[in-house]
């Protein structure tokens, strides 16, 4: 097996996000509540707020505290005024970098940043500098052994575009940000439950990493993800198995 394993990199991608399930909180109480206030307060019409209602859940969030975070939106009775910006830039080995920011203090964030990827060998670079390198889509990555014919026909059916496995049997489902719910909804009833899930910006082409420079660039990553204004980060990065 080659060093750049797709399993492995979803494994240890979630087991830093397990990792980090109390700043999690706060950024999904942050996406509630802006989804809330973007769209209504009912998940079953806004498909931004049922994508963050099931996060919330998945993390075991209270259903009141959900709750609460939907009024807030919904009411606008919530003080902060957030508002969400992209930056792109670049990571070791000119690996490409999103990262979706809430923020209530523009200059603040982007300070922080810029700061982020100059300390760790990157650099931040203009607004649609790597967009073009990712596919804004749903996405569900299901272990090896998931039965293949199963998935495939509940995707299909749900509307998603595409299902893919891999050499070592992982199946990922690709669909329209609009079907995800669908999709989604179509996995559940069934009982198969994919390992991640979300609607992403998916690497369209992937950034091989290895020994110093995946150190490097798992560190990047890491610090970028720590900052409080970061919802998400994306990358063309693949690091291989190599202990840190």
């Amino acid at each position: 097996m080659a060093g750049h394993s797709k399993w492995a990199n979803i494994q240890h991608r979630k087991g830093r996000q397990d990792a980090k399930r109390g700043k999690l909180w706060t950024k999904l109480i942050r996406e509630v509540t802006v989804a809330a206030r973007a769209g209504g307060a009912d998940p079953d019409t806004n498909p931004r707020l049922r994508l963050a209602w099931d996060k919330a859940t998945d993390a075991n969030m209270p259903k009141d505290t959900i709750q609460r975070a939907i009024a807030r939106g919904a009411g606008g009775a919530d003080g902060d005024n957030y508002e969400e910006v992209r930056y792109e830039g670049y990571g070791i080995g000119g690996a490409a970098v999103i990262v979706d920011c809430m923020t209530d203090n523009r200059t603040r964030t982007v300070a922080e940043v810029r700061h982020a990827f100059a300390k760790h060998g990157g650099n931040l670079g203009q607004e649609g500098s790597v967009a073009f390198m990712f596919k804004h889509c749903g996405q569900f990555l299901f272990a090896p052994g998931t039965p293949e014919d199963k998935i495939m026909e509940l995707a299909l059916d749900a509307g998603a575009e595409d299902v893919i496995t891999d050499d070592e049997g992982v199946i990922e489902v690709i669909c329209a940000p609009t079907d995800y719910v669908a999709v989604k909804q179509a996995f559940d009833g069934a009982g198969m439950k994919a390992e991640m899930d979300g609607i992403v910006m998916k690497a369209l082409n992937e950034t091989a990493l290895s020994g110093e420079d995946a150190e490097k660039m798992q560190k990047l990553l890491d610090v970028l993800e720590s900052l409080d204004d970061v919802q998400e980060v994306y990358t063309t990065a693949v690091m291989d198995e190599s202990p840190t």
